[in-house]
């Protein structure tokens, strides 16, 4: 192999190796029409959330008018919001894969000493991608915690499912709040025929 093909390779491989970084965007929920029932669609950053409801409707809403005044912690603004007193699945998708995802929630309870196990679950397509669960640091009355989904491989729908009640808590009930989703986009590298000619510009990182 030629020193000038060594080092066009090298150069590739670097590429591979450390892809431009992509940036991280927020979807707060403050654009979309206060009171609207999902499924809606929010664009943000050149990225659109298809947001839809499993079973039972969720709708758009300011976090002290649907709790008597009371704003869970870390939230802000609109929230998606249940419409119903029973378990609904909310579910996300995008217009191009993501990496990462994370999300507000904050659980029905009052006044609990441990708190609901939430998790959320990644597709590509109709593919399984990654699951992953988690529960709120700190219990009480409406606590807050933020579920996660990182898997490099990408993907571009997840469902955010309740998945089990609090241990011990007696005052309780199966829906969620959610706010300040974060997700960010997959970062694609392209190949070309160039390479095979030496354009060391035929390597380029691509953030969608």
């Amino acid at each position: 192999m030629t020193s000038s093909r060594s080092a066009l390779l090298l150069l590739g491989l670097g590429l591979l190796a450390a892809p431009a970084a992509a940036q991280s965007v927020l979807f707060d929920f403050d654009n979309a029409p206060l009171h609207a029932p999902l499924p809606l669609d929010l664009t943000v950053g050149g990225i659109t959330a298809h947001l839809s409801p499993g079973m039972y409707g969720y709708s758009i809403q300011i976090p002290a008018d649907v709790l008597g005044g009371f704003t869970p912690q870390g939230f802000a603004g609109y929230c998606v919001a249940p419409s119903t007193i029973y378990l609904s699945d909310l579910m996300v998708a995008w217009s191009q894969p993501i990496t990462d995802f994370s999300i507000l929630y904050s659980p029905q309870e009052l006044g609990c000493d441990d708190s609901a196990t939430m998790r959320v679950t990644g597709y590509l397509g109709a593919v399984f991608v990654a699951t992953n669960t988690t529960t709120a640091p700190f219990p009480g009355t409406w606590p807050t915690g933020t579920l996660t989904l990182t898997a490099p491989q990408g993907f571009d729908n997840v469902v955010v499912h309740y998945d089990a009640r609090p241990p011990t808590c007696q005052d309780w009930g199966p829906i969620f709040l959610a706010d300040n989703m974060i997700v960010t986009p997959a970062v694609l590298l392209v190949f070309t025929d160039g390479f095979e000619s030496g354009d060391t510009s035929a390597w380029s990182a691509v953030v969608p």
